[in-house]
């Protein structure tokens, strides 16, 4: 039987800025080794959002744990926190410069959302979990694999081949 290997993470941070650049860095690491990597900017940037409001308005700790789990098709990225206030979604018409937070989230995932978990609240996105970038997919499809070079005439073993 064919297993597919583990594909959860968690990390344990006070969310301070020190730290939230540092789970970044984390998050960019872990979708390169699951080869995730046309995830990385959308995962990280969904992290910094989250770990920035656990930041602003987490009471009374900034103690939470971010995670990423890939199941079929779809990274869940989420982080727990101690603080069972549920955030506000801010009008997308809002003149503020600060506080749209979630307005991103909602952009650039496939779905959100939040609940209470004990005595906090796990805030969480989706994204579709391609295993290339969509660029490499089509590429993919459109040259079909070399014959192997014993099967091959000599116009056909110069078809995988980069010159200059």
């Amino acid at each position: 039987m064919i297993r597919q290997p583990s594909r959860h993470c968690t990390v344990e941070l006070q969310a301070v800025p020190a730290r939230i650049g540092h789970v970044r860095r984390i998050v960019s690491a872990q979708l390169r080794h699951w080869r995730l990597d046309a995830l990385i900017d959308p995962a990280a940037l969904g992290v910094t959002e989250l770990l920035a409001n656990v930041h602003r308005h987490a009471r009374p700790s900034k103690q939470c744990t971010v995670e990423l789990r890939v199941l079929l098709d779809q990274l869940t990225v989420s982080v727990h926190d101690e603080d069972p206030r549920l955030p506000r979604l801010r009008a997308a018409g809002s003149w503020e410069t600060c506080g749209r937070g979630l307005a991103l989230i909602a952009a650039l995932s496939e779905s959100w959302g939040m609940r209470p978990d004990g005595s906090g609240k796990v805030v969480w996105f989706t994204l579709p979990a391609l295993t290339t970038a969509p660029e490499e997919a089509r590429t993919d499809r459109a040259y079909p694999e070399p014959l192997p070079m014993a099967d091959a005439g000599p116009r056909a073993r110069m078809r995988g081949t980069k010159v200059g």
